[in-house]
C-alpha cells in the first residue's frame, strides 16, 4: 500500500517533523518507506529522512508492507495533517 502526500511546514521536514513521524509509526510490525527524489529509506530511521533534505512543497511517497499497514499509512495521514506538516494528495 502507499500513499502521496505533500510537504505544507514551511521549513520542510526538519528534526521536529521527522521526529513526530518517526515516532509515529515505530511501534508498526509493517515496513514503512519513505520515497523522494527516487531515494527511499525506512520511515522508523531519524537519520534516514533527515538525509533526504525534504523541502517545503516537496511531494513524497509512503509505502507500508506488512499485517497492519493499513492502519500505518493511515497514522501518517493524520500525523502530517494534525501536526501541519503535510496533507495527502
Amino acid at each position: 500500500m502507499e500513499k502521496k502526500f505533500n510537504i505544507t511546514a514551511s521549513e520542510g521536514l526538519h528534526a521536529r517533523p521527522c521526529t513526530v513521524l518517526v515516532q509515529a509509526v515505530t511501534p508498526f510490525s509493517s515496513e514503512v518507506q519513505l520515497t523522494y527524489n527516487d531515494r527511499t529509506v525506512n520511515l522508523k530511521s531519524i537519520m534516514g529522512v533527515m538525509s533526504l533534505g525534504i523541502p517545503s512543497g516537496a511531494e513524497i511517497l509512503v509505502s507500508a508492507e506488512g499485517s497492519d499497514a493499513e492502519e500505518a499509512l493511515n497514522k501518517v495521514k493524520n500525523v502530517l495533517s494534525t501536526e501541519g506538516i503535510g496533507e495527502e494528495c
